[in-house]
């Protein structure tokens, strides 16, 4: 990044930077952190010019973000050594409606709501907190109710239950910190925009995901990069994305956010959606996108089941099925490497996918397809190093938008097209260009703050051309969409603030 961009972006985002230096942080992805990890790490310890202790830094990492294989020690420190334990990690909260308990559940650990209790102290204390998401990082700390401390207030006389969950010994969760470490001022980032140009703001964009904008060769690739941040911005964006090998996929994807889930191997039904017989919620409830990578090796354990929920959610937002209706809002990404012969949108690109995808009913609620070979292959120059907005900061920014229904209703405003365009063409254009919005243009509040050529040349075409490529390899995989194009999308012109 240019200097005088750096100084730009120090004087505008102040506190919301850090010195991020990927060749030196090695040790974090020794450490497998992602990057809203690591980055909150650097904000805690950096100084003033982006130096940090390393020992300071793996002192608080080993005391405070445990590897999966440390919880038997854990537990036995919790139950046998009565210690309080305190550590960072994801958090999930339910209530019980036959009984009123409050429990947890530790996704990383494995430690599930059956083992947990959260005594009504400790839930007025935190509760606000804990309910802020269906599952919230934080640093808890977490204690022990031994099997003879429970005070035994009610008990069913027809089968015997007790509130209180009989003479079983509990963890209980005795504090919590939230993680989130700033107050977000969405409405600040918004305004903050207007002191960029566009290719100021592709460039600072790509550095809160960890990439150095001068190692691109130009703003196609680096477009497409930050294409793939829609599912980060915009509720059940689906999309498909086929790159060459080592092309940032996994890591975007996987290392970014908080809010995201990247899986791969065999997917059930009930791993993804709900599992019946448990009653609990699967990814896409609790994921602001749901990434299957490696889509060539994906595999179902009833592909018929998983097609028919999948295009039930994929169309209208509802997940039905055994008696069960919910309404989640992740994002569906197939992602999947390509060989060098078949990176030609014109060409049979799909012939890999497991036969479920290759279904064009399926295909069709995909919204839109990612290039990956336009996007370079990682080196090291394509590293960040220098002051960079907070990855943590940046990915709380991004969840916040996917509420935000402003853009859509500009998107709405601006796009003309003829009325007996395809529905669901209209409707991915227009979804993936009211993310593209958010992202390029958050600072627009109303169709008039918006300059037409930009929004035509960052918002339209590019969510045209996306959902075009759907459509093209659509055709050749079923005549009866073979030769239907996606609709011609024009613009109104809107009268500016000004000249009112």
């Amino acid at each position: 990044m240019k200097e005088e961009l750096t100084e730009k972006l120090k004087e505008c985002f102040g506190q919301m930077i850090v010195y991020k230096d990927l060749s030196k942080s090695n040790f974090f992805s020794a450490l497998s952190l992602p990057s809203f990890l690591r980055d909150w790490l650097l904000k805690k310890f950096e100084d003033e010019n982006g130096e940090y202790d390393i020992e300071e830094v793996s002192s608080f990492i080993k005391t405070y973000l445990p590897r999966k294989d440390d919880w038997v020690s854990i537990k036995n420190r919790i139950i046998y050594e009565n210690e309080r334990v305190k550590f960072l990690t994801k958090i999930s909260v339910d209530i019980s409606i036959k009984t009123q308990e409050i429990s947890f559940s530790l996704p990383e650990f494995g430690l599930t709501n059956k083992e947990t209790i959260i005594e009504d102290d400790v839930w007025q204390m935190y509760s606000s907190e804990l309910i802020a998401g269906k599952e919230v990082w934080g640093i808890v700390e977490l204690g022990y109710r031994s099997p003879d401390s429970y005070d035994i207030s009610w008990e069913d006389n027809n089968t015997g239950s007790r509130a209180k969950g009989g003479k079983q010994g509990k963890i209980k969760l005795t504090k919590f910190t939230n993680f989130c470490p700033y107050t977000i001022d969405l409405e600040f980032f918004k305004d903050i925009r207007g002191e960029f140009t566009i290719h100021e703001w592709i460039d600072i964009l790509l550095g809160a995901i960890d990439y150095n904008a001068d190692g691109y060769q130009n703003d196609k690739a680096k477009l497409s990069m930050l294409s793939r941040l829609l599912p980060f911005v915009e509720k059940r964006v689906n999309l498909i994305e086929l790159a060459p090998k080592g092309t940032g996929k996994s890591y975007l994807f996987g290392r970014i956010s908080k809010y995201g889930n990247l899986t791969a191997g065999v997917m059930s039904r009930a791993k993804l959606f709900y599992d019946l017989s448990k009653r609990t919620y699967g990814l896409i409830y609790n994921n602001d996108y749901v990434a299957f990578d490696e889509i060539q090796k994906l595999a179902f354990a009833d592909p018929d089941e998983m097609s028919q929920t999948l295009k039930g959610y994929m169309e209208q937002g509802i997940v039905s099925f055994g008696g069960h209706t919910g309404t989640p809002e992740a994002g569906i990404i197939l992602l999947g490497n390509i060989p060098q012969d078949n990176m030609n949108e014109f060409v049979p690109m799909f012939g890999s996918l497991p036969a479920l995808f290759k279904e064009s009913a399926l295909l069709d609620r995909f919204h839109g397809f990612i290039k990956g070979w336009d996007i370079p292959r990682m080196s090291e120059s394509m590293k960040v190093c220098g002051w960079a907005l907070n990855t943590a900061y940046f990915c709380e920014i991004m969840h916040m938008l996917r509420d935000d229904v402003s853009y859509r209703a500009i998107v709405d405003e601006l796009l003309e097209y003829d009325a007996n365009s395809d529905t669901r063409d209209v409707e991915a254009v227009k979804r993936i260009a009211t993310g593209l919005l958010k992202i390029l243009f958050p600072n627009a509040r109303s169709a008039a703050d918006i300059n037409l050529k930009e929004f035509k040349d960052y918002c339209v075409r590019p969510a045209a051309n996306m959902r075009g490529i759907i459509k093209y390899q659509m055709g050749l995989l079923d005549v009866e969409y073979k030769g239907k194009d996606v609709p011609k999308f024009s613009i109104k012109e809107i009268k500016k603030n000004d000249e009112e």
